[in-house]
């Protein structure tokens, strides 16, 4: 692992884990051994980190030099918890997790009392868990195309089982409580096409890119879908292959 992804990751633990955290724990959410992560935690004092502690006693970060001072309202710090909350039923772990990081260094730049709401708020979004089926494909791969702009090859089975092969231009994900969808540009129908992500069977790195065309595909896609037409619901672009 690259020193920086070290760095940030022990950063991330710290501000994540309830303090004092200790080092063998710190060295497991880190992936390193005790002996680096006493030189990992030096590098960060060395760089401006305010670490309490000590081996033996648990460390504790009071200050982080690498974010700057932020403050929300009550009803703000309700709503981002809400809504980090949502992200359970999506299904994806990695993406759960990214949101808690995100969270926790947002808690460790707020005051001492906006922070101590943000772990007691009073907001709770009860709805049953039932979280889907971690998809069978690479989602960092996907993700990767959607925001680099590259296209993926995948092998598709649709909603009449027909198998297909064909190289797409990955254009956005969308989730809802029933699916996941991704938008794409299909270069097999040359048209833009709505695939279930549970219906892809193989996903592999494309050899095209369509920077800087996803804005505008984008955008016609939307034109499109907004425009009034007599075709059969279905069969209109962006229909389901």
């Amino acid at each position: 692992m690259a020193r920086t992804d070290r760095l940030m990751r022990l950063m991330d633990a710290l501000r994540r884990l309830v303090p004092p955290v200790t080092a063998t724990r710190l060295a497991q959410e880190t992936g390193v051994s005790p002996r680096q992560l006493y030189r990992d935690i030096a590098t960060l004092r060395a760089g401006g980190a305010l670490i309490d502690g000590a081996a033996g006693v648990g460390y504790t970060l009071t200050e982080d030099p690498a974010l700057p001072p932020q403050s929300f309202s009550r009803l703000e710090i309700e709503a981002l918890m809400l809504a980090l909350g949502g992200l359970e039923e999506i299904g994806d772990e990695t993406l759960t997790q990214a949101g808690r990081n995100a969270m926790a260094r947002i808690i460790a730049t707020l005051p001492d009392a906006q922070a101590r709401h943000a772990m007691h708020t009073v907001m709770r979004s009860w709805r049953p868990v039932t979280p889907r089926q971690p998809p069978d494909i690479d989602m960092a791969l996907l993700r990767a195309a959607c925001w680099e702009e590259f296209s993926v090859k995948i092998g598709y089975r649709d909603l009449h089982d027909h198998m297909t092969e064909r190289e797409i231009w990955p254009l956005g994900l969308s989730y809802s409580p029933e699916s996941l969808m991704l938008l794409a540009f299909c270069r097999l129908r040359n048209d833009t096409r709505v695939f279930h992500i549970s219906r892809i069977t193989a996903l592999s790195r494309g050899s095209e890119s369509f920077r800087p065309r996803r804005v505008s595909l984008l955008r016609d896609f939307v034109k499109r879908r907004d425009r009034p037409h007599p075709r059969e619901a279905g069969t209109g672009p962006g229909a389901t292959p």
